[in-house]
């Protein structure tokens, strides 16, 4: 999980739990997701996952 790109569908803030769409085996899932960054990231922004916490957790960053 680390590594791939993904699409922000529900707003992420600092203690704020938000939503991403990834690709995932095959197909697009959503993820429940974190900012890793400590930084306010809006729906439609484009992320990067720097961490995962399984079964369906990840922290994010934006992508560059």
């Amino acid at each position: 999980m680390v590594g791939k790109r993904g699409r922000v569908i529900g707003r992420i803030g600092p203690g704020i739990v938000g939503e991403v769409m990834l690709p995932v085996r095959g197909a697009t899932e959503a993820f429940y997701a974190y900012s890793a960054t400590d930084e306010v990231i809006e729906v439609g922004t484009q992320v990067v996952v720097v961490d995962f916490d399984p079964p369906r957790t990840v922290y994010v960053a934006r992508a560059i």
